[in-house]
Parts: C-alpha cells; structure tokens; sequence
C-alpha cells in the first residue's frame, strides 16, 4: 500500500482492534452486552471474538474502510466516517470465515482456515458475530438520530444483498451441469461483492454530513455517485482476484482451488459460453479437484483451456475497464491512487 495512506490505514486500525479487541475487557462487554442477567466468564466471550480477531490481524487490503474515509475526506468531512469504518470490514471478513465453509477451504491470508483453527461450530458462530457487532458503531456515534436510522437501514438492506449474492454462487458451484448467463454473473457479483464497497462508499458520504462537509439534502445525490462507481469497482477487484487465482494465485491461497471449489467464475463461464464441449471438460476437471484438491492434473488441465481459449485474458480485460470506469467518477488524486495500488 502506498505510504501516503499509512496515517489512515492506522487510524483505521485502531477503531477495528477497540470494536474487536484481541482480549476483551469487561467495559468492552457491558458495551456490546448491555444489562445480562449473569457473569460470562472471560475465556467463553474470548471464545466469539477470537476467530475474527485473528483474521482480521492477519492483515487485508483494507481498502473498503479506506475509501469510505477518503470519500469523506473528499467532501469535507475529514475523520467523519471514520467511526463507522468496522461496518464494512467486519462483515467482509465474516463472509470469509463462512466462504471457507462453504467451499471447504483449508487456508486464508496464509495460515488455516478459521474453521480449521477453531472448529467449524465455533467459527460459524464467530462469523455470524462479525455482522452484528459493528451495529454498536452507530449507537456510539455522534451523529443526529436521522443520520443513525439511515445507517441502520443501509446496513440491513447490504447485509440482505450480499446473502443473496451468496445464495446465487453456492447454488451455482453446487451444481456443475449449471451455466448462468453472464447477466446474471453480474448480478452476482454485484449482490456479493459490490455491495459492500457500495455501503464503504455511501458510509462516507453519511460521514461528511455528520461532520458538516455537506447538507443532508445532498446524501441522495452524493450516494448515488459514488455507490455506483464503488459497486463496479468491487466487482472489477472480485473479476481480477478470479482471474490470479487462475494465473498466478492469490496470496495466501493456492492457485486453482477456486477449480476444486467447482466456482464458475467469469474466466469460467466465458469458458463455458464460448466453446463447443466446454461444459463436458469442466464438470470432469471440478469433479477430480473435488476429490483430488489442487494437486489434481485436472486443476492444470483446465487452467490450460481457459488461457488457450482466451477467456483468462477477456475476464481480466473487463476487470480492468470496470475499475476504469470507476476511476473516473472519484475526485482527487488520494482516491485515484488508492484504486491503482489494488488493481
């Protein structure tokens, strides 16, 4: 990451460790527990916060909370936003933790899985956790009742979206006779991947209202802008992460497990759409990875098709022009530079 964000990437994490602290103190629980009827003994809330506090401290772009403090910075709202920033990295990483297992994953951002660590019981509660914690943001946020109610009611309407978007990928590497169009990939992609960087995006603009960068009036208008560039540019990140998956692998990862997990990514489909017996030697290469993992000949096999046929190099060019698209709709230079150093 560039240097020039190193002062907010601090900033940010020093609002994500006191929403989700290694070890949580006892005001850390009367916070998120208020009035409980009984002691908790520490070792058992430990028990909920651990999984996600190991993700999350094991590092991440974290460029969703950057651009929800940029986009306030850009309105003149300097550090508004800044409270509200575990909105969006909280729940991303609880989809990780429940992704893992639902593809079977064994490893993320180079060490084990959550549920590998921790027991899947546990990590799926934790996971499910990481959603609602952040909702104590709002609570303690110092902002007019209208402005926490709005945030509310965008949070519950992103979190409805992006199950849905999870819905539709499970059902589809499920079944690996399916072949959804590429509008519905989008949709997809949209609903799972883009909603959060949509709701990092309006966040900022809720932040600058809050601290009086610009007027109320203006949220719609602002919001509109700037969550539909940020949808494209998460689905553009989600198109060029598929895309290292199948090339060079994404760190932490192993390339080609997206294969073993049967995802019929966009390099997949265009695949699958534009080659005659294409559906037969996918379903055979995701059924040996499943059965065999990465070290399936399957997994290469098919790695091969994809870059012969094309489709590795079409999927990362329009990837690419979804980010540029995007580029073009944020102000300054900050904002500019924060897409180019993770694309």
């Amino acid at each position: 990451m560039d240097p020039q964000y190193t002062r907010r990437l601090e900033k940010i994490e020093a609002v994500l460790n006191a929403q989700l602290p290694e070890t949580p103190a006892p005001p850390w629980v009367h916070t998120n527990f208020p009035g409980l009827p009984g002691t908790v003994p520490p070792a058992l809330v430990k028990s909920l916060t651990l999984p996600g506090w190991d993700l999350i401290a094991r590092g991440g772009k974290r460029w969703r909370p950057l651009l929800t403090t940029l986009i306030c910075e850009s309105l003149g709202g300097g550090d508004g936003a800044l409270p509200l920033v575990p909105l969006v990295e909280l729940p991303h990483n609880a989809s990780l933790i429940h992704d893992d297992i639902e593809d079977n994953s064994d490893e993320r951002r180079g060490k084990p899985a959550a549920h590998i660590l921790y027991g899947t019981d546990t990590a799926i509660n934790a996971g499910t956790f990481l959603y609602f914690l952040p909702l104590t943001c709002i609570e303690a946020w110092d902002a007019p009742l209208e402005l926490k109610n709005g945030v509310y009611r965008l949070w519950g309407e992103h979190m409805r979206r992006l199950h849905l978007g999870q819905a539709m990928d499970i059902s589809w590497h499920r079944d690996h006779r399916s072949l959804p169009g590429l509008e519905e990939y989008d949709l997809m992609c949209r609903l799972k991947t883009g909603c959060l960087a949509r709701f990092a995006a309006i966040l900022g603009v809720y932040g600058a209202v809050a601290a009086g960068g610009i007027e109320a009036g203006e949220i719609d208008q602002w919001a509109g802008t700037f969550g539909e560039a940020a949808e494209k540019l998460g689905v553009g990140f989600q198109i060029l992460d598929d895309v290292k998956n199948l090339t060079t692998g994404n760190p932490g990862k192993k390339r080609g497990d997206d294969i073993v997990e049967g995802k019929k990514s966009l390099p997949v489909l265009l695949y699958l759409h534009g080659q005659k017996d294409a559906g037969e030697v996918v379903q055979r290469c995701f059924q040996a990875a499943a059965v065999e993992g990465v070290g399936a000949p399957e997994v290469e096999e098919l790695i091969g098709c994809l870059e012969a046929s094309g489709a590795l190099e079409e999927a990362g060019k329009r990837g690419l022009a979804l980010i540029g698209e995007a580029r073009g709709a944020f102000p300054g230079t900050l904002l500019a530079g924060l897409i180019d150093s993770i694309s």
